[in-house]
């Protein structure tokens, strides 16, 4: 990919260079901050702290920079020149280690340890560190799967040792598909079939099984959390294109993942599952259930063993408190969810700030456990039945359509300004 970049990129010059400043030492800079821009842009940082992390660089370099940033590029360019670099860039990963490597290389630059000849060396190297082993990988996805299974109330162990087997049989497909094929779709759809295959071998079972949550957690795992917040924080900021580009993008998965859940269970001769209101948890198991999703999650996301503690209890603290408003409280799921996401980000913002880690590694992975993919699945579920029963079907039917569906949009709303909303009125933009 980097080398991609780097032949793809175009460079346009004039003699504008910037007052008191060779033009060798502009296109240096330019050059510069364009790899970390991109690095960063591709790998799940959010759109501002890419745009703020490159000024800081410029700044340091003596220049001032410019990023505009678009679903298929970055344009980077030094103000008071013609200087400018197109580089094709799309934001369709996350790899949390990649991020924090390439903002570590930025603050070593700024703080004067690191010498401006070296920096493109050391981005290069960052931007090619390895993701999360195999083992560890599919391992926390199982855990990850399994976690939300208990969270949503299923408690028997033969459903839990099928959400299990199901998220690490896809977590292993879709290691296999990454050596071979780039397309961001292929994963997410192979590793639905699987679900929906296991899920229908166990309605054959006859055993009481959850058969809805071992559908919907392994799939669960899929949903693309940090793209569907990104964009909506993108609207929020008032990149419009750049946020429903990202929306899109991450609709497309969901909608991969629905089409391969249903596809799996057709092939398994099993009919979409209906699942009923959540049983009720207690307070310690979902907590702990928790911390253990949000240790799924950030090995997803390739977050590094030390920065592991702080989201795990970030994330229990904010389901702990979600959890309060809900049971006790009587509040919605919208609403509680709005409430953890707000204290989530208030904790995670001047932490992030202090130490230079990026926003999406820790408060991301703190709340994607609370993605309303559970709701997304019932809907799509619902959908299918609907359709298939045509005039036939109860109004019930229908309505169960529209009420997931609105509170899965409500969820996501709930989630972007609960994290949003704290860390724009308290971030440091130094």
């Amino acid at each position: 990919m980097l080398g991609l970049l780097d032949r793809s990129a175009q460079l346009t010059e004039s003699n504008g260079e910037a007052p008191g400043q060779e033009p060798l030492a502009c296109e240096a800079t330019l050059r510069t901050a364009a790899l970390a821009a991109a690095l960063l842009f591709t790998h799940g940082q959010t759109t501002e702290r890419t745009v703020v992390t490159a000024q800081r660089l410029g700044r340091a370099l003596g220049m001032s920079v410019r990023v505009l940033p678009d679903w298929d590029k970055l344009t980077i360019e030094i103000e008071g020149t013609s200087l400018l670099r197109i580089l094709p860039a799309k934001p369709l990963g996350v790899d949390m280690n990649r991020v924090l490597a390439v903002t570590a290389v930025v603050d070593r630059l700024c703080d004067g340890t690191l010498r401006a000849e070296e920096a493109r060396p050391a981005l290069l190297l960052a931007g090619n560190l390895p993701p999360a082993s195999t083992p560890r990988f599919t391992a926390f996805a199982a855990i990850g799967a399994t976690s939300l299974g208990v969270i949503f109330g299923a408690f028997d162990p033969t459903s839990l040792i099928l959400i299990a087997a199901s998220a690490t049989l896809g977590a292993l497909v879709r290691r296999w598909l990454s050596g071979f094929s780039s397309s961001p779709f292929i994963q997410p759809l192979c590793a639905a079939i699987i679900a929906g295959a296991v899920a229908a071998t166990a309605a054959g079972l006859h055993e009481p099984i959850a058969t809805a949550l071992v559908a919907f957690c392994p799939c669960m795992v899929l949903v693309p959390g940090p793209h569907l917040l990104n964009g909506a924080i993108d609207l929020v900021r008032t990149r419009i294109a750049l946020g429903i580009a990202r929306l899109t993008y991450a609709g497309m998965i969901v909608l991969m993942i629905c089409f391969g859940l249903l596809l799996g269970l057709a092939a398994g001769g099993a009919a979409p599952p209906t699942a009923g209101p959540s049983a009720p948890i207690s307070l310690v198991a979902d907590v702990i259930a928790a911390g253990f999703a949000v240790a799924a999650f950030g090995t997803v996301f390739s977050i590094p063993w030390r920065l592991l503690p702080l989201p795990i209890a970030v994330g229990m603290l904010g389901h702990a408190a979600r959890w309060a408003l809900i049971s006790l409280a009587g509040a919605n799921v919208a609403t509680g969810t709005l409430v953890a996401c707000i204290l989530v980000s208030i904790i995670v913002t001047p932490v992030v700030d202090r130490l230079h880690l990026p926003f999406a590694a820790l408060g991301f992975s703190a709340v994607v456990s609370m993605m309303p993919g559970f709701f997304l699945f019932q809907a799509a579920s619902a959908l299918v039945e609907l359709v298939a029963m045509g005039s036939h079907a109860p109004p019930a039917l229908l309505t169960s359509v529209v009420a997931n569906d609105a509170t899965a949009f409500l969820i996501v709303l709930a989630m972007t300004f609960g994290l949003i909303l704290p860390r724009m009125l308290l971030e440091d933009r130094s």
